[in-house]
């Protein structure tokens, strides 16, 4: 059960941390800024999606496949955000 407990911490830690560096990009001083901290956004998203693809891989965890889909998903829309923001920077330097 104290294995659980420290998969489950890391989950929630990992987790939580998306929401708050999305809300810290939200705030950026520039679009360099805002692009780094949805890049950190999208580590922490993959680290969930890691501990999440462990405890599907355990019998005696839930099923997380759902979660590790919205993990995923969450992931392309950060993906997506970041790659729009470069090409408004390029088009930008580009005038």
């Amino acid at each position: 059960s104290q294995k659980k407990y420290v998969v489950a911490n890391q989950v929630l830690k990992s987790g939580c941390s998306i929401g708050a560096n999305v809300r810290e990009a939200q705030n950026a001083e520039s679009k360099l800024d805002f692009i780094h901290k949805l890049k950190v956004a999208i580590k922490e998203a993959e680290e969930t999606e890691y501990w999440l693809m462990l405890c599907n891989q355990s019998a005696s965890y839930p099923d997380t496949a759902d979660l590790i889909e919205q993990v995923r998903g969450i992931i392309k829309i950060l993906g997506k955000i970041i790659s729009t923001t470069k090409k408004s920077l390029t088009l930008k330097g580009s005038n």
